[in-house]
């Protein structure tokens, strides 16, 4: 087994999960690099040799939000709805537990590529399995994330509904029950 060469410099401080975990605890909306950089104790310029600009971060933290949100089990004919229940559940519960995040995704913005094209095909792939077709997946999509994205960053945004605020447990179940989209009059 061969030796490793040892590294020179000072080993590095800091690491993209520490990063992460730094932005999950500020407000995401109004978050700044400067803001993580003085949270981790390290300076501005050597946080820009880990994460290119804040887009990057916010990309960064959209991959870990996405991860613990999906489940783990695949949906089938039989689950399907379930399974769009237990994601819209854990997008409530991680969305509202990360200051701003669900605030910063219900405005338009760019989205990660990568982690929301994962949500997406998973998604998609729920409501072809409710047996609509590939363009009634699709909008179904669009129906079920535009909904509970923007009933998670409504609330988080403290939009005063009043005292008949609708549950999320209501909401859902109008929306799933609502779910797959059919064509008008069909």
């Amino acid at each position: 087994m061969e030796a490793k060469t040892p590294r020179l410099g000072r080993p590095a401080r800091l690491s993209r999960e520490q990063i992460v975990e730094a932005a999950l605890g500020c407000n995401l909306r109004t978050v700044t690099m400067r803001d993580i950089a003085e949270r981790l104790g390290v300076s501005h310029s050597a946080l820009y040799r880990w994460v290119n600009n804040r887009d990057e971060l916010l990309d960064l933290v959209g991959e870990v939000v996405v991860e613990r949100i999906l489940p783990t089990a695949e949906p089938t004919a039989d689950t399907w709805r379930q399974w769009l229940s237990d994601l819209a559940w854990r997008m409530h519960d991680q969305f509202l537990a990360v200051p701003g995040y669900a605030a910063h995704v219900a405005m338009p913005h760019r989205h990660n590529p990568h982690a929301f094209g994962r949500l997406h095909d998973r998604v998609v792939s729920a409501f072809r399995l409710a047996g609509v077709s590939d363009d009634m997946a699709e909008q179904s999509w669009h129906i079920f994330g535009l909904g509970v994205v923007q009933w998670l960053g409504a609330q988080q945004m403290g939009h005063d509904f009043g005292p008949d605020a609708p549950r999320f447990d209501l909401f859902l179940d109008v929306l799933l029950r609502g779910l797959p989209a059919q064509e008008p009059g069909s």
